[in-house]
């Protein structure tokens, strides 16, 4: 099983962009999806996940009421919809699929290290 994250590239600041991530393999399944970011000299931090049975998302403060993530559970899909960008959201962006057995409850959504399967991540470059 593996998650393959597309759609990054280089935009101007005020851009959008639309990643997605897709899971291959036959027995994948999710309790959700995050999206995750690492800029150059920084540390991995959390930018927005999505629970498929309810539905609920979350944000990081940084992108909230910027991005959106969305998701087709039964096309084992996610994706972040980012406009208005800005220069410091310029990363290596990531994808990562909460997998059964454990289930992250809804306040940890953005802890990396409990998330199961990770993508290769794409590159946002967003110019001034």
């Amino acid at each position: 099983v593996q998650l393959q994250a597309s759609g990054g590239g280089l935009v101007q600041a005020g851009g959008s962009l639309r990643l997605s991530c897709a899971a291959s393999g036959p027995t994948f399944s999710s309790y959700g999806m995050g999206w995750f970011r690492q800029a150059p000299g920084k540390e991995r931090e959390f930018v927005a996940a999505i629970r498929w049975s309810s539905t609920s998302t979350k944000y990081a403060d940084s992108v909230n009421g910027r991005f959106t993530i969305s998701g087709d559970n039964a096309k084992n899909t996610v994706y972040l919809q980012m406009n208005s960008l800005k220069p410091e959201d310029t990363a290596v962006y990531y994808c990562a699929a909460d997998t059964p057995p454990s289930r992250i409850i809804l306040s940890a959504l953005s802890v990396d290290t409990l998330y199961d399967l990770w993508g290769q991540g794409t590159l946002v470059t967003v110019s001034s």
